[in-house]
This record gives C-alpha cells, sequence and structure tokens, in this order.
C-alpha cells in the first residue's frame, strides 16, 4: 500500500480494510506525492514509526532522483523499494523525469544489497578485517630481563605494540606482583609469568 497523500487515519484504514479479508501480507510504501520529491520533503524518519505504529513491514515509494533516499530507507528499515522505470528517459512521458533507465536501476540495486551487506547485525566482536588493525594496538610488554622474584614495575613492564600481551588497563592489577622465573626482554606479559596475587 503506497501512501501517497494519505493521512495516518487513512492508512489505518486500509490496514484494516486489507486484514478484515485476510491479507496479512501487507508492505506499506512510504510515498511522498511530489514528482519528483525534493530531499527535504522526504522525511524519512516515518519509515520506523509507521512500521512500529501499523505492526507491519515498510518499504519506499521513491519519486527522487538520486539513490540517497532508498539508501536512507533500507537503512530504516525497508523491505520494497519501489522506483519508476524507463527504457529511456527520451522516450518521454508523464514519469520519465524522475524514472530511471535500465544502467540506474542496476547501479541502485548494487547500493542497496551493499547497504544491506553493510548493515550487518549487531554484534560486539570484532570484525575479521579489524583483526590485522588489532594487531597494531597496545598491550604489556616486559621491556627488561628480569629475574624470577623481581616486582613488575614502570620501568619494567611497559605498553607498547603489538597486542600479544596483557590489556594496558590491568597494569594496576599486576604492578607489585613478582615475575615466577627469568623473562627475557621482548616477552608479552601474561598472568602465567608472575606469582599468584
Amino acid at each position: 500500500i503506497s501512501t501517497g497523500i494519505a493521512t495516518d487515519k487513512k492508512i489505518e484504514d486500509a490496514d484494516e480494510a486489507c486484514r478484515s479479508v485476510g491479507n496479512e501480507q501487507v508492505v506499506l510504501l512510504h510515498c511522498t506525492s511530489g514528482y519528483p520529491t525534493p530531499p527535504a520533503e522526504l522525511n524519512m524518519r516515518t519509515l520506523p514509526d509507521m512500521r512500529d505504529r501499523f505492526g507491519m513491514s515498510v518499504g519506499l515509494s521513491d519519486h527522487t532522483m538520486s539513490n540517497t533516499a532508498a539508501i536512507i530507507g533500507v537503512s530504516f528499515g525497508a523491505v520494497v523499494i519501489e522506483k519508476h522505470f524507463t527504457l529511456s528517459r527520451s522516450a518521454g512521458g508523464p514519469d520519465s523525469a524522475f524514472s530511471l533507465e535500465p544502467e540506474e536501476l542496476a547501479e541502485l540495486v548494487s547500493v542497496i544489497r551493499e547497504t544491506e551487506r553493510a548493515l550487518g547485525t549487531v554484534t560486539y566482536e570484532i570484525a575479521p578485517s579489524a583483526r590485522v588493525s588489532r594487531s597494531h594496538s597496545r598491550s604489556l610488554f616486559v621491556v627488561e630481563d628480569v629475574s624470577a622474584g623481581d616486582p613488575v614495575t614502570k620501568q619494567n613492564v611497559r605498553s607498547i605494540r603489538p597486542a600479544n600481551g596483557l590489556r594496558p588497563a590491568l597494569f594496576a592489577d599486576v604492578v607489585g606482583r613478582r615475575f615466577r622465573a627469568n623473562t627475557a626482554k621482548g616477552t608479552p606479559l601474561s598472568l602465567d609469568l608472575l606469582e599468584d596475587a
């Protein structure tokens, strides 16, 4: 259902009409009936509100001349993007000014698929591509040769690269603890190297 110039009451009426005959497969298409639609009139934040208010999937009836609205729409949860299409704008017609030609439609599909991939899922895990960068993070390393029984100090343990040792935030927890064995300069600091607290 394209919302066009409908008020929220008209949208509710259309939703009820569909559901009253058993049609639960409805997608509301947010539509600003401007041809073409100026970006300032898109009000894309309406998409998640429509989804929550009417309890159904949402999409976008897009009459803009760029891919921006579709990208934003997908980012706000649109599952359908409707665009006008023509084989050639030069053929004329009432919709030709805001219709996509074949190459433009292919580009739109491409950027929408890329947007969907970029949205991904909610995660706080380190992305595979960032794991290499993580090795450039800092961690605690032994920076002087130490003997068994020596305490951890600011002089013999420092926060340097790469991230193979304990996190720098743990320095306060290990300062003063003693080394179990002789440990060479350049060794990443781990709890196994230290006597129990």
